[in-house]
């Protein structure tokens, strides 16, 4: 160590730097000031001028040391508080912020097709079936919209020649069929779809921003600008490739309808969602379309000198480094142009219909043969009738900011891979919202098989109450995690077992506290602390939790009894589960363990906690 600070430190060894908050900062001060001043301010309390000035200087320090220290935990996804520095750190992670997730229904879409007779029998017309393109969009009793994923050919035959769609015999007149009833199911998403359009000025600007003006969107369709070229979503703009579906044109494509391409995207963007707010932002790459990358950046050969000996350096030149920003490396910013942005939006927990509220054809965009009159294809498009015969399941609302906070802490080490089950938690966690949403995930290893893994997920209703992942939900989570998981693993993706309980208890009261109220205070808090959105699957109940809620309560002496009960089948009107629980053998050291994959619920809590008063 240098002898100037050797003095240095001996001449200050008497400062103490562990002193961070105002009481011990003043009181270092003080110290050190009587210590060198101290024959100079005779007068260093409080109220004296010394004491002002101690205070200013604790203040000063205090308020340094709490900022130092804030901003310091905002740097960790850990400890981080404010919401736009979580967000930042779950981007960071490689999480995507999303909003709520759309529900998938199967509709099931009938239409009334005139009879034709072949080879001496009534059948149904096929020159007048109608493919439902689509986008056709459907709307619930409650005013939830639905459009379709896919489109259908009513007319489509499977390897026997035969209508792949259900055909029943609508009327009879004389003895001989009119016309028939042909129904197909059609995949649906809730939502809805939008196209914004924005006009983009003359100058360049890199990474320019533009805000969507609807809430929870949860995919981008398209981006055209007025030339019609097509703008890509990235995951980060240094991706200048993408793959695209085409429609297979070759022989083998009723084998492989579609093929997979690579496409360069100079042309690209990333979304980025605010938590805050809701609303979508998407942002452009930073390179200038109007100008070539070998303009903006000098070629280094023309800037070196031969010196002796073949040598070659750069004589001295000025570069300037932002003009790097505006090459294509991160893509192009758009410029002087019209950007059309089709999307879609909207969803949550209230869009996983009940059986049968599916009942408006709001949209329905259709294709007939050449062979069908205009007035028969509108007969048969006004005698099209939807229903939906399953309950439509996937939706969520969006995710807390705490949600997102765990979901990344759970997918910073993942590197977008699967080998551990926090790895594959965060891909579940992780999964686009227009693929749906599971609520609870949970993995186990598979006792039958080394190689495989467990998934047990469960999904909710319109109302918040547990219900079974439907399979489409299933389907689009399993072809998701093939994506990242290794090729020798396998992951097998099982329902989740509903566990329905109810609480009974006894309490005795102060005397003169109102028993009633006092009851409904239990009753809250026991639902508070019973909301589904606090078990997850394999979690136990503690008891002693259950006990001290109840004696917590304001106006409670002690606690007579508690007793859990499980609940199946149908009491009282209420409908619950059918899985059988014993509370007794599964009572381990004042805990309650659920079966293997199986989750907690209390599903009506109005009814299925009660409490009595000794």
């Amino acid at each position: 160590m240098p002898k100037n600070i050797k003095k240095e430190v001996v001449k200050h060894k008497d400062i103490s730097y562990t002193a961070k908050d105002f009481n011990s900062l003043r009181s270092e001060l003080l110290v050190y000031a009587r210590q060198h001043y101290g024959n100079k301010i005779i007068d260093m309390s409080e109220n004296s001028v010394a004491g002002l000035f101690l205070d200013m200087a604790a203040y000063v320090g205090d308020t340094l040391s709490f900022y130092l220290d804030h901003q310091f935990n905002e740097l960790s996804l850990e400890t981080a508080i404010e919401t736009k520095n979580i967000e930042a750190l779950i981007r960071n992670a490689g999480v995507e912020t999303r909003g709520a997730s759309p529900a998938f229904v199967m509709a099931k879409l009938s239409f009334i097709i005139p009879a034709t007779t072949f080879r001496g029998k009534k059948i149904v017309n096929e020159d007048f079936l109608p493919t439902v393109l689509g986008e056709s969009k459907f709307t619930s009793q409650g005013g939830i919209n639905f459009f379709t994923l896919e489109s259908i050919d009513f007319a489509e035959k499977n390897t026997n020649n035969e209508l792949v769609a259900d055909i029943k015999v609508n009327s009879i007149l004389n003895g001989a069929i009119q016309d028939f009833i042909v129904e197909r199911t059609i995949p649906c998403t809730s939502g809805n779809t939008t196209t914004e359009t924005f006009s983009i000025g003359s100058s360049h600007v890199p990474f320019r921003t533009i805000k969507l003006a609807n809430t929870n969107i949860h995919e981008i369709i398209s981006i055209r600008d007025s030339d019609n070229d097509e703008y890509y979503e990235v995951d980060t703009l240094s991706q200048d490739t993408v793959f695209k579906r085409l429609e297979n044109t070759r022989q083998d494509k009723e084998l492989v309808p579609s093929r997979l391409k690579i496409i360069p995207a100079p042309k690209r963007f990333i979304k980025v969602l605010s938590t805050a707010t809701g609303k979508t932002t998407l942002r452009f790459g930073s390179g200038d379309e109007e100008a070539f990358d070998e303009d903006i950046i000098p070629d280094p050969s023309e800037h070196a000198v031969t010196l002796y000996g073949d040598r070659k350096t750069f004589k001295k030149i000025s570069i300037d480094p932002k003009s790097f920003l505006d090459t294509s490396t991160l893509g192009i910013s758009p410029r002087n142009t019209i950007l059309s942005v089709k999307y879609s939006y909207g969803g949550g927990i209230r869009h996983n219909i009940s059986i049968g509220e599916l009942v408006i054809i709001n949209t329905l965009i259709t294709s007939f043969p050449t062979s069908a009159t205009p007035s028969t294809i509108t007969a048969i498009r006004s005698s099209g009738l939807v229903t939906n015969e399953l309950p439509a399941y996937g939706g969520e609302n969006e995710p807390s900011i705490e949600d997102m906070r765990n979901i990344a802490l759970l997918s910073k080490t993942s590197q977008k891979r699967v080998v551990t089950r926090e790895d594959l938690l965060a891909r579940v966690y992780n999964m686009p919202t227009n693929f749906g949403r599971v609520f609870r995930a949970s993995v186990r290893d598979n006792p039958n098989n080394p190689f495989a893994t467990q998934l047990h997920v469960i999904a909710r209703n319109k109302v918040g109450m547990l219900v079974f992942a439907p399979d489409t939900l299933k389907e689009n989570l399993s072809l998701f995690l093939s994506k990242f998981r290794l090729v020798s693993d396998a992951v097998d993706i099982l329902d989740a077992k509903i566990i329905n309980i109810g609480i009974k208890y006894s309490v005795t009261l102060e005397p003169g506290v109102a028993k009633q109220s006092t009851i409904q205070k239990i009753n809250s808090n026991l639902k508070s602390y019973f909301k589904i959105e606090n078990f997850h699957i394999d979690q136990p109940i503690i008891t002693g939790d259950i006990n001290n809620i109840i004696l917590n309560t304001q106006g409670v002496v002690s606690v007579i009894s508690i007793k859990l009960i499980n609940k199946t089948g149908i009491i009282k009107n209420n409908v619950y589960s059918n899985e059988s629980f014993s509370i007794v053998r599964n009572l381990d050291r004042g805990m309650i363990f659920p079966d293997r994959g199986s989750i907690f619920e209390i599903r009506h809590p109005s009814d299925d906690i009660e409490g009595s008063i000794v």
